[in-house]
């Protein structure tokens, strides 16, 4: 059953996104969710606020290094020129930039994304990760386009001022899928759904803007503003979207190469990196995901077992008991499966494919319900290029979400795998009833 609900196992942080699923320079799982872009809490700074009396600028010494910390807007071209500005007047030894490695390779090949191959995200479980990052990375390029600008040119700016001068590239940023990954596993199956739910439909395709919004996204966090309240209700996002991040960023920016280093990263993240230059840590513990617990692996064996033995023990009562507890796993898990499959509005057989699915990916940890529905929905409507190329419009209306064929495809899968586990845990409650009224 494991498999079936919306686990880290949907946020693989052993297989790289930007491989084999890559969403573009304007879609995308790279720069977009950078902290040049989305994910990183990519905070925003007023443009009318970058102006000559450099206030976004923060110079620190750390032993005898001297370290200049550039506070940016992600939508902003005025931090665009503050950032060629600085590195070109201070000719740095090292420039940091807010990117990993993954997302700093996509933002050379601006049209991988063309190429995403739909089969292979489902396969390599990374539903979940990708619906995230395709609603954030949207909301923030929806914002630039408001704001009549470019997502993520600050950082593009610093590698190409980088090179320039002459200095070392140094790719300060924790990888993005351990950061997701981090966040994933401490939250519960229920938060989860409720974090995709609110994600997902929480933006409002038509509603522009107001100022005074505009204004708060300027002066805080294009993520926690994307995400409004939702700290309160998961606390840990905050926790490991920035306190941990802060930690990581400072620690790769002190130990850059020089005695000069010029940092660019997003304006939320200044004030604790300048917290945690002094402050010698230890960041292997936040350089990785952490592994599963071992309640949470065996409780994905623990409940397909069980269910396996009240339809054994049932059997051993009599023929009859034992078909009526069979019946009953098969009818809760098969239709409830496929009766969330038939609410993402999925093709007939995708429909069919979850109803006879489910019963057995249900007692199996290692299969999910959603992975045969989709790949069956995948087969059936392929998504075009055309398809990839509307997501940022199509992912905020409803009617768009259900017309583009690759967000379809990822919710059918959600949906399945949502109302398979939901069909276990009833169609479980329904075998013991019917054990005490044998």
């Amino acid at each position: 059953m494991s498999n079936n609900n919306i686990d880290d196992s949907q946020i693989n942080d052993g297989s790289k996104i930007n491989e084999d699923c890559q969403i573009n320079n304007d879609s995308k799982i790279r720069a977009d969710i950078s902290d040049g872009s989305i994910t990183s809490d990519g905070s925003i700074t007023s443009d009318d606020s970058i102006t000559s009396d450099d206030s976004h600028i923060t110079k620190l010494n750390y032993q005898g290094k001297e370290i200049i910390l550039l506070a940016t807007a992600h939508v902003s071209q005025q931090s665009v020129e503050l950032v060629k500005r600085v590195i070109s007047e201070e000719k740095p030894d090292s420039v940091c930039i807010e990117l990993d490695e993954g997302r700093y390779k996509n933002l050379q090949d601006p049209k991988a994304w063309e190429n995403t191959d739909i089969v292979k995200v489902i396969k390599s479980n990374r539903v979940g990760f990708l619906l995230v990052n395709l609603a954030l990375s949207s909301y923030q390029k929806k914002l630039a386009k408001q704001l009549g600008t470019n997502v993520g040119g600050e950082m593009i700016q610093g590698i190409k001022s980088a090179e320039e001068v002459g200095a070392k590239l140094v790719l300060a940023d924790r990888d993005i899928q351990t950061t997701f990954l981090r966040i994933w596993r401490k939250l519960s199956f229920w938060e989860k759904s409720k974090l995709l739910t609110s994600l997902l439909f929480s933006f409002d395709e038509d509603t522009e803007i107001s100022e005074k919004e505009l204004h708060e996204l300027l002066e805080s966090d294009i993520l926690e503003t994307a995400i409004t309240g939702m700290h309160k209700e998961f606390p840990s996002i905050g926790e490991v979207l920035i306190n941990e991040r802060d930690q990581y960023l400072a620690s790769k920016i002190r130990t850059a190469p020089g005695k000069k280093v010029v940092a660019v990263l997003g304006g939320a993240h200044v004030p604790g990196v300048t917290k945690e230059i002094d402050i010698e840590r230890d960041i292997s513990s936040i350089s990785t995901a952490p592994p599963k617990s071992k309640l949470s692996k065996a409780v994905g064996w623990i409940i397909p077992g069980a269910i396996l033995v009240l339809i054994v023990y049932a059997f051993v009562v009599s023929f009859q008991t034992g078909l009526q507890q069979l019946s009953a796993w098969v009818l809760w898990t098969g239709l409830l499966a496929a009766g969330f499959t038939a609410l993402s509005l999925a093709h007939p057989l995708s429909i069919l494919t979850s109803f006879v699915a489910a019963p057995f990916t249900t007692i199996n940890p290692v299969l999910a319900c959603g992975w045969f529905t989709g790949l069956v929905e995948a087969w059936i409507k392929k998504p075009t290029v055309k398809d990839v190329n509307n997501i940022p419009q199509d992912i905020f209306s409803f009617k768009g979400f259900f017309r583009n064929r690759f967000l379809k495809i990822l919710m059918v899968v959600m949906m399945a795998n949502i109302g398979a586990s939901i069909g276990t845990f009833v169609a479980g409650l329904d075998m013991i009833r019917n054990l005490f009224h044998m």
